[in-house]
């Protein structure tokens, strides 16, 4: 008999509205309540709030939904400290207080370690690593484009939107890059060449604002006598990037930052901890947890500039750290030099694939370190386990995956000692984690 093709009709999502009561946050900041026993996931609802919804998405396992009406309030709920809060899609969670922030990221924190990583009882979480909610980003970019009337749009993306919202003043950017902008926004609006410019970022290095300027073209005499007049009045460390893989250092210091009596030196488009204070907090428990001994020897995964490595190092027999990016390997090498650290050696790896035969992953380690990006550590996580490590501590940017990454160590004897929520991003939904594992004697 023959068979034919039958295309499969395309679900309509069911628009009607429909009244929800939200139970909990997820580990991204959104309510989450179910109808018809399906979660239904809605940004910008908090726990035991009722509203009417609309669905945007239906799927087999989930929905999403937007607000139509709210119609209780969580008495954690506060009005929003940015004006163009509803608009701007950096904060997700400025509607709720930052005491009740912290909870809900630890909450949602140990429901997903308990869920996906195995552990039958609940797990006691060592207390949050906080700083101040407000002014704590060191880093940011902003976008930049020119309308067609000629106006220049100036700052973050909005919620799900290519489109820019403009900003003249940014509540979670620290004071001095804040009073930077109105200056900025003039230099740039004044520029023949506006209308080529890609983005700008925006750094607060310990030694002074860095601020790069991304261009499609290059800059007129006249434009960048006007870009070096900015930045000579505002004593500002510049750089241009003509081209996203290349860099001019056209005035100032290298920017630098300190961390455990260690200074280092860092490139504007290189990967730092937006928050400083946090950052700081965070390196001394991880060294604190991981408890290095002067006859250690330490592996750090993905170590970047050096930000664990080097305080690490300090404590150690000696240290080894890998990272995928080779301008980054050269950094955290420099970084150990011009501290006189000389018992660490970095190396660059693509940690996704099998590194067991390279000549670092032959030596034996009983601690190791791992701070990967929000894809986890999952092509590594089986050589973690071959090296038998006393103690393995996991940082994270992403509850999911360290959950998921957490089941190969706890199913080779690790138990989960400590587990702790890291304030690194206040007011949004973005979790930081900390978790220790030690290796269980057979």
């Amino acid at each position: 008999m023959a068979r034919f093709f039958k295309p499969q009709k395309r679900k309509i999502t069911d628009t009607k509205h429909k009244e929800i009561t939200i139970s909990r946050l997820d580990h991204v900041g959104a309510g989450v309540g179910h109808l018809n026993k399906k979660p239904v996931f809605v940004d910008g609802l908090l726990p035991g709030e009722k509203a009417v919804v609309q669905f945007t998405e239906d799927k087999k396992q989930y929905a999403r939904a937007t607000v139509i009406k709210r119609l209780t309030d969580n008495a954690e709920r506060i009005k929003p400290h940015c004006p163009i809060y509803d608009q701007c899609g950096g904060c997700n969670l400025q509607h709720l207080s930052h005491s009740a922030q912290v909870v809900a990221k630890q909450q949602s924190l140990g429901e997903l370690m308990t869920k996906f990583a195995g552990a039958e009882v609940e797990i006691q979480q060592a207390k949050p690593i906080v700083a101040q909610d407000f002014e704590y980003r060191r880093c940011a970019r902003f976008a930049v484009k020119l309308s067609a009337k000629g106006q220049l749009a100036f700052g973050f993306r909005k919620k799900q939107s290519k489109d820019i919202v403009d900003v003249a003043h940014c509540p979670i950017l620290a004071a001095s890059l804040n009073e930077l902008l109105p200056s900025l926004r003039t230099l740039l609006m004044g520029l023949k060449g506006r209308k080529n410019l890609g983005h700008v970022e925006l750094v607060e290095a310990d030694n002074g604002r860095v601020v790069l300027i991304r261009h499609l073209k290059p800059f007129s005499d006249s434009d960048m006598s006007q870009i070096n007049a900015f930045a000579d009045k505002n004593d500002i460390t510049l750089y241009l990037a003509p081209e996203s893989d290349e860099l001019n250092h056209v005035r100032g210091d290298k920017p630098h930052y300190g961390l455990d009596g260690v200074e280092l030196t860092f490139s504007p488009k290189d990967f730092i901890q937006v928050n400083a204070n946090v950052n700081k907090q965070m390196v001394a428990q991880a060294v604190e947890w991981l408890d290095v001994q002067p006859e250690d020897r330490v592996l750090d995964l993905f170590c970047g500039l050096g930000n664990f490595s080097l305080p690490l190092a300090k404590r150690a027999k000696s240290l080894v750290g890998v990272e995928g990016v080779d301008e980054m390997v050269h950094r955290a090498t420099y970084n150990a030099e011009k501290n006189g650290i000389d018992n660490a050696t970095f190396y660059q790896a693509n940690l996704e694939e099998d590194v067991t035969l390279l000549s670092w992953a032959k030596e034996p380690f009983n601690k190791i370190l791992l701070d990967p990006a929000r894809a986890g550590a999952a092509g590594v996580m089986q050589h973690v386990i071959a090296l038998k490590p006393q103690r393995v501590v996991y940082v994270s940017c992403n509850p999911a995956t360290l959950a998921r990454d957490s089941q190969a160590l706890l199913q080779q004897g690790y138990q989960l000692e400590r587990l702790g929520m890291l304030d690194m991003f206040p007011q949004t939904g973005h979790l930081e984690s900390m978790a220790l594992f030690v290796k269980t004697v057979r």
